[in-house]
């Protein structure tokens, strides 16, 4: 499998949950330079959160 890990030439929002008892890990990078990384589930939900509010589809690349 290739690497899911975004990069600010591959931007994205990577979330992985191996089993229910491991806690959840996620990355996330914007074409703007913004990344970030979180382990746990409470962390992961407010990464995803925050990246889908001004990130990824909120965020667009006029202005760059």
């Amino acid at each position: 499998m290739s690497d899911l890990t975004p990069t600010s030439e591959r931007p994205g929002l990577h979330v992985s949950k191996p089993s229910p008892s491991a806690p959840a890990t996620a990355s996330a990078a914007c074409h703007c330079g913004a990344s970030a990384t979180a382990t746990g589930d409470a962390q992961v939900k407010a990464l995803v959160d925050g990246y889908t509010a001004h990130h990824g589809p909120a965020h667009q690349r006029t202005g760059r």
